[in-house]
């Protein structure tokens, strides 16, 4: 069935591109090489690596790895909206109804055989412990071993230390497994690949600060952290500079003005992955995410003569693996440097990290003056959606900020 989906959406976007060979389309070239990834994760001709969401996918693909984080998939059965079929499947199998649908879902389909079997499975302590103990199931169900990388929240020399070695002890794991030495070569490519895309995804993020933004409410929805895929490989390059081509053609020919924009957002944390009309609401209303938590570079280049340890800082450095204080410090610089109005976190049930810092983000941002509202939300379980409720207070927060 993935497969199948996967095939399908890249041949539709192939022939949408090929009749607009002039256009930049950066969106739907971004779409087409994430397809492009979950084909090949489907298609029993790889080595495949299921892993967390911080794993260091440059690291794999130089090996020779197909990897993803599971959450992918579970994203992508909510978007399709079949998901609902796997969570029965995880509930009736005694996975709490409480628990984050991310997980639900994957290990629904793990349960029907709608996964395809990995080579071996790659944990990561962050973002969440949660995350870990479906990746642990995942090993116990398809007896395949099992690594997992504990990722410190205090950047230091000792914790830069601690995750370097392991991540030099993963690529021995992945040898033993490929039966292919680690290749410097291609390593030092992946880094110098993921360096340039680096500098380009600065760019965007800048080019995002315009007033008005060149984005809409969609353009780079979920960017920062689905994009990690991709990082490391040419193809990564060559869509971060189409975004930035387009961000640059939109303020060229005017386009960014013709959105009235009235009200600037910050979006935190994951978007809302099945279908719901909130971009569509906030577009009616002026108001435009013109930035998501996750859209953001906080590591230093790549070093390719300290491979390990390049690694190792910029895992340590991203939001998902701060703690809460340098998250929220995050959030604020994030918010002045994009001349926010207010911040939309959809507390999304079952997310023990994200909800739990409910109160403290609230209290972070108001301190500079940034209304946040809070919407109770399962952001793949559309089960548990009230949505009339949610666009009765998304309306009252845009009218209280304009």
């Amino acid at each position: 069935m993935m497969y199948e989906h996967f095939d399908n959406t890249v041949k539709g976007i192939k022939d949408k591109l090929n009749q607009d060979p002039e256009g930049i389309n950066a969106r739907k070239k971004y779409v087409l090489e994430l397809s492009r990834l979950g084909r090949k994760l489907y298609s029993k001709n790889e080595t495949i690596a299921w892993c967390g969401v911080t794993a260091p996918f440059d690291l794999l693909s130089s090996m020779g790895v197909t990897s993803c984080f599971v959450e992918f998939v579970g994203a992508m059965l909510a978007s399709t909206q079949t998901a609902g079929f796997f969570f029965e499947d995880a509930e009736d199998a005694g996975f709490a109804t409480d628990s984050c649908a991310y997980h639900r879902a994957v290990m629904g389909a793990v349960l029907k055989n709608a996964m395809p079997e990995p080579d071996f499975i790659i944990g990561t302590s962050s973002p969440c412990t949660a995350g870990l103990a479906v990746m642990e199931n995942f090993a116990n169900q398809y007896k395949k071993d099992f690594f997992i990388l504990n990722v410190p929240q205090n950047y230091s020399k000792d914790a830069i230390k601690f995750l370097s070695s392991q991540i030099e002890e993963l690529t021995h794991f992945i040898s033993a497994h490929t039966k292919k030495p680690l290749s410097k070569e291609k390593l030092g490519l992946a880094l110098e690949n993921f360096n340039h895309s680096s500098q380009l995804l600065k760019d965007i993020y800048k080019l995002a600060m315009t007033k008005p933004s060149p984005v809409d409410n969609r353009l780079l929805r979920d960017f920062g952290v689905v994009m990690t895929l991709l990082m490391g490989t040419k193809e990564g390059v060559d869509i971060c500079q189409a975004f930035k081509d387009e961000l640059n053609q939109r303020i060229e020919t005017g386009r960014h003005h013709a959105s009235k924009e009235k009200t600037r957002l910050i979006w935190i944390q994951n978007r809302i992955q099945y279908p719901f009309p909130l971009d569509k609401m906030l577009d009616d209303m002026g108001a435009k995410i013109v930035i998501d938590e996750l859209n953001t570079v906080t590591w230093e280049p790549m070093d390719p003569d300290n491979p390990f340890e390049s690694i190792a800082k910029r895992m340590i450095s991203i939001p998902f693996s701060m703690d809460t204080s340098q998250r929220i410090k995050n959030m604020q610089n994030l918010a002045k440097d994009y001349q926010i109005d207010g911040a939309i976190n959809p507390c999304h049930w079952g997310c023990r990290q994200g909800t739990g810092a409910r109160g403290l983000i609230s209290k972070g941002l108001r301190d500079i003056d940034v209304p946040v509202l809070n919407l109770e939300i399962d952001c793949v379980d559309s089960r548990n959606l009230a949505k009339g409720q949610i666009e009765t207070r998304v309306e009252a927060f845009m009218e209280m900020l304009s």
